[in-house]
């Protein structure tokens, strides 16, 4: 008998303890059925609370015989708080995925990686890194342009043009056995750190005297059909690529830069028609196009690329939020060409600088571009384009400090 006694009042002590425990808890559950939520993606995982922990270790229970925590994943972030229990805990990320507290102080981790480098150095993976603590489904494999094995790109071979390539692999077979080239060069491609700078055509570039200052990039991106000639005060002189669709290509042979790379942007699928035209320096067949395009690119084959469409998806659907649409182009779910070449430069170079970004629609009389008289009030509704929506997506890159606006325009 007395053997047992030591057993007897181990469970008595135990036993209040039991209940308690379940008493409290249940009341956590209850709690939450009065505020209405169910578990869901929205809202994060929790810590096991510190009532938790010592019943635990009371009860001699090893940790280790305990359910494990579901790992963390995107969207769902682990809250490390003590006392969790019993009430509603807030989503820490969007409905697109990034953080809602944004201010662009480096984490611990990163603090490590980049913190001891000289001032002006460039900083290898530092966007992606940046990208990805800020955005946890960011994944940086993604070729800048199309090659050889473009077919075996997952993501964009089962959409139609502007969000994919279906229904145009023969054609794109033929243009790349042309082109050869699959990339921004030996010299560029040998870099193991890239600063990329992509200018914007806004008016906010003019008097602003970046041009020095954006050729000092390793790889400067321009749009469409801003010029640079008269304008490298502020704009600068160097060109590494031009990003252009037909209608936004520059229609006079004189006004292209020498030096820079042709890269193609497709929209609709008979833009592919175009860029065969142009490859191969046949007549041109000009038809579906919402005005006038290009007759003649004076470009070699080989210095002509096609950009990976998945920048166009990944803009539009993951990072902006713009409505799918059944993977068609349709009313306000394609991102302005500008987004489309940030979105490349997050994949695909080490520091990503803007330039001549943001629409100020409280300055009507402001010029909207640099290189003409047209004004901002000359903007008007969008049919394909949704620009708050992007310059709110835009705004927490640089809150962030995942990118650098120049201009402080957006």
């Amino acid at each position: 008998m007395s053997v047992m006694k030591p057993a007897r009042k181990l469970l008595f002590i135990l036993c209040p303890m039991l209940v308690l425990g379940f008493i409290y808890y249940s009341s956590g559950k209850l709690h939450l059925h009065v505020w209405g939520q169910k578990p869901d993606a929205s809202f994060p995982l929790i810590k096991e609370s510190t009532f938790a922990l010592a019943l635990r270790t009371a009860t001699g229970r090893g940790k280790d015989k305990e359910p494990a925590v579901p790992a963390k994943t995107a969207g769902e972030p682990v809250v490390d708080t003590a006392n969790t229990v019993g009430r509603v805990v807030g989503p820490v990320y969007d409905k697109q995925g990034f953080l809602l507290k944004l201010d662009g102080k480096l984490p611990q981790e990163l603090i490590y990686k980049f913190g001891n480098l000289s001032e002006g150095a460039c900083k290898p993976g530092y966007v992606a890194a940046k990208m990805t603590a800020i955005y946890p489904k960011f994944t940086k494999p993604a070729p800048m342009f199309l090659d050889k094995n473009f077919k075996r790109l997952g993501k964009v071979n089962n959409y139609m043009p502007p969000f994919g390539f279906k229904t145009q692999e023969r054609i794109i077979d033929v243009i790349l056995t042309a082109t050869k080239n699959y990339g921004l060069g030996p010299e560029l491609d040998s870099l193991s750190c890239k600063k990329c700078v992509i200018v914007g055509n806004g008016g906010i570039l003019a008097n602003k005297s970046l041009g020095s200052h954006i050729d000092e990039y390793d790889v400067v991106v321009r749009l469409n059909e801003a010029p640079v000639n008269g304008f490298q005060k502020d704009v600068g002189s160097k060109t590494t690529i031009r990003i252009t669709y037909p209608e936004g290509a520059i229609q006079k042979p004189d006004r292209y830069e020498k030096d820079s790379l042709f890269v193609f942007s497709a929209f609709k699928p008979q833009d592919f028609r175009w860029l065969r035209q142009m490859v191969f320096k046949e007549k041109l067949r000009a038809e579906g196009f919402w005005k006038s395009v290009a007759h003649h690119v004076p470009r070699e084959p080989t210095e002509m690329r096609i950009l990976n469409p998945y920048f166009i998806q990944e803009a539009a659907f993951q990072f902006i939020g713009l409505p799918l649409n059944n993977g068609v182009m349709g009313r306000g779910n394609i991102p302005t060409l500008g987004t489309v070449a940030i979105t490349m430069a997050l994949h695909n170079c080490d520091e990503v600088a803007v330039a001549g970004f943001g629409y100020d629609m409280n300055t009507p009389h402001a010029p909207l571009h640099y290189y003409e008289t047209v004004k901002m009030s000359a903007i008007k509704e969008s049919w394909t384009h949704n620009i708050s929506k992007e310059k709110e997506f835009l705004r927490k890159l640089v809150k962030a400090k995942v990118i650098a606006d120049l201009t402080n325009g957006i």
